[in-house]
């Protein structure tokens, strides 16, 4: 039974329109791909199925900026401004908050597998009803008082990082008639300095979502899509306290994160 849009405020396509454009998309890019073309491991800029990619990225030639008259007026970030506390969102407020307690951590390597160590790691992320602490995040789904979803940490020598936090869950959103997205935490590394920053998501194993998500699917490239998606590991979790996820970060080479070009849902 074909989809019927029966919310005003929501696009007039439905998921099944939607999914046959990614459908399309990702057949041609498969075809150029076996035919030679390039393996795309970003996503594209304009990607139709994803309705506001198209406003999301420059249209116009960038411009050179100087470091450091940018530095001038930018944070200062240093081991003594982020303490380890900042890593836990589970113990920022008065009581506990609701859902599922994990574990996130992984490495932050460069293209040829070296750690980098003293990376600033910044995240972020909806809570265990899906609403983020935001007053543009109208989704009528209960705030959790004592969940703000926001964490940062400085990677160790070995390029190690950890959080824990709750994990997150699915989010309705504008795209179009339907419209969910895949559970995800948002991930910002900074570099040696604030004009080095990347911002990239973490996916969960399983997510029923994932085909449907144009987010998640305006990376045409499969193995590109997998690098997002984090790996459950048992030895991160903890006996009667939490599960646990490992996820690696590549900055640079072939198989680098993707990297979003603009802020991203």
């Amino acid at each position: 039974m074909a989809e019927k849009n029966t919310d005003p405020d929501a696009a007039v396509l439905s998921q099944a329109e939607i999914d046959a454009e990614i459908a399309a998309i990702h057949a041609e890019y498969r075809a150029q791909r076996d035919a030679g073309g390039p393996v795309e491991t970003n996503a594209r800029l304009n990607f139709a199925p994803y309705r506001s990619s198209l406003l999301r990225h420059p249209t116009k030639s960038l411009h050179h900026a100087d470091p450091e008259d940018i530095e001038l007026h930018s944070p200062a970030f240093g081991h003594r401004d982020v303490s380890a506390l900042e890593s836990d969102l589970t113990i920022q407020h008065n009581g506990e908050p609701i859902g599922e307690r994990i574990i996130v951590t992984g490495r932050v390597l460069d293209g040829e597998g070296r750690a980098v160590a003293g990376q600033l790691v910044e995240m972020w992320q909806a809570n265990a009803a899906g609403r983020y602490m935001h007053k543009r995040d109208q989704h009528p789904a209960p705030l959790d008082p004592n969940f703000t979803g926001v964490g940062r940490t400085l990677t160790g020598p070995n390029g190690e990082y950890s959080f824990t936090t709750i994990k997150p869950a699915p989010y309705p959103w504008k795209n179009h008639n339907n419209a969910w997205r895949s559970a995800h935490i948002h991930f910002s590394l900074f570099g040696t300095d604030f004009t080095q920053r990347i911002v990239t998501q973490m996916y969960f194993p399983g997510d029923p979502i994932f085909a449907l998500d144009p987010i998640y699917q305006s990376i045409t490239d499969q193995a590109a899509r997998d690098r997002l998606v984090a790996t459950y590991d048992h030895s991160v979790s903890q006996h009667e306290w939490n599960t646990g996820y490992r996820w690696d970060i590549v900055l640079s080479g072939s198989n680098r994160t993707w990297a979003e070009q603009e802020e991203e849902h």
